[in-house]
């Protein structure tokens, strides 16, 4: 076993610790050699003023209150050493400032721990949602393997407004990505009405452009008095179904990036036909949209993307080419795993576009070879 590490192979909690951690630390022994160095001729001590706030940084209540009283004893040793300072104004001045400089840095130091605590919560409860709205992606779900990634653009959030979700029906396998347009918590509460209605409604209508005009009712019901405040909140999305027939995906587009479809010999894009992203039907009340079908050849993966991929900038300015890069990539005569499909997109954009700040989501499909079967009719 590497020495410097514990058992699980991690590096020992005191050799994790950074630099601002050891302060507090290497204050008190530096401020001892000075003063034995020094022999008593010069005030050193009052370095020793400083290790509190340090302290409080990196240290909990009870650790603060601790350097406090060690500093402060230590003061009045080095004065004791040099004769009739003890008492003296500037050290008993010294004394005061030291124990309320102590004072506040313990209670600086007993609201940082609360307020990490109120933050581990919050996260807790960040993830939580996320897992309840994006639920992981099964690797076999049926006749289908699937892969995913998801990532949040704006800093330190968990959620935001992408969402995607598959299940199983008695359809055959349903899948739908899509792309809130708007932000904050309207975008959230947006996801949350979408990908519910569809983990319901995927079950119950057999006609894909009729469970696509579901998804939109759950837009309007999720805003019964019209106070959003946001203008252009409207998903687009996918809805896509792979029948239990087998050998083929079909798909409505409701204004969002077509599918990509990688396989051994490339990449090509899926012609759909693109209606009015949901939230916006009412503008055109003629008819639901039409459903695209497409054949999937064995070896082939359906690679669905929010347009926070697409949409990626390098230096320059230029949008990341989502068919090039996945053509160049694949396409070497064998057949791709929706996993490493998925994961050379995150790694690829990262690469390309390095502050990204709008949220992306990949979903891969591919078909097994196993036959389809017909599950049992519900009673």
């Amino acid at each position: 076993m590497p020495r410097n590490r514990s058992s699980n192979g991690r590096r020992p909690l005191l050799l994790r610790q950074g630099w601002v951690w050891w302060l507090p630390l290497a204050a008190v022994p530096a401020d001892l050699v000075a003063e034995l160095t020094l022999n008593g001729r010069e005030p050193v001590s009052f370095l020793l003023i400083g290790v509190p706030p340090l302290a409080a940084a990196t240290r909990g209540p009870l650790g603060t209150a601790l350097s406090t009283l060690v500093c402060l004893g230590l003061q009045m040793l080095f004065a004791a050493r040099r004769l009739g300072h003890f008492d003296e104004q500037h050290h008993v001045a010294l004394y005061v400032a030291t124990l309320i400089i102590g004072i506040v840095s313990t209670a600086l130091s007993w609201q940082r721990v609360r307020t990490r605590a109120h933050l581990i919560r919050a996260n807790s409860v960040a993830e939580a949602m996320q897992r309840a709205l994006l639920r992981p992606v099964p690797h076999t779900l049926g006749p289908v393997r699937a892969a995913a990634f998801y990532s949040a653009g704006e800093g330190g959030t968990l959620v935001g407004g992408d969402l995607y979700d598959i299940c199983a029906t008695p359809f055959g396998v349903r899948a739908i990505i899509g792309d809130v347009r708007g932000k904050g918590l309207g975008a959230v509460q947006t996801v949350a009405a979408v990908l519910g209605s569809f983990r319901v409604s995927a079950h119950e209508w057999q006609d894909l452009a009729g469970l696509a005009e579901r998804l939109e009712l759950s837009i309007a019901r999720n805003d019964p008095v019209g106070d959003t405040d946001d203008p252009e909140l409207f998903v687009t999305a996918l809805v896509l179904e792979f029948p239990l027939s087998g050998g083929e995906v079909r798909i409505v587009d409701r204004g969002h990036p077509p599918p990509i479809v990688v396989g051994p010999d490339g990449a090509r894009r899926l012609a759909t036909a693109p209606a009015l992203p949901l939230g916006l039907g009412a503008l055109s009340p003629g008819g639901s949209a039409e459903t695209t079908v497409h054949t999937v050849r064995p070896g082939e993966v359906v690679v669905v993307h929010t347009d926070g991929v697409s949409e990626a900038r390098d230096g320059t300015g230029a949008f990341y080419p989502v068919l090039e890069r996945l053509a160049t990539r694949f396409g070497d005569g064998r057949a791709p795993d929706p996993a490493d499909v998925v994961s050379f997109v995150h790694a690829d954009t990262a690469r390309w576009a390095k502050d990204c700040d709008d949220d992306q989501a990949v979903l891969a499909l591919t078909l097994t070879d196993r036959s389809p079967s017909r599950p049992a009719p519900r009673t």
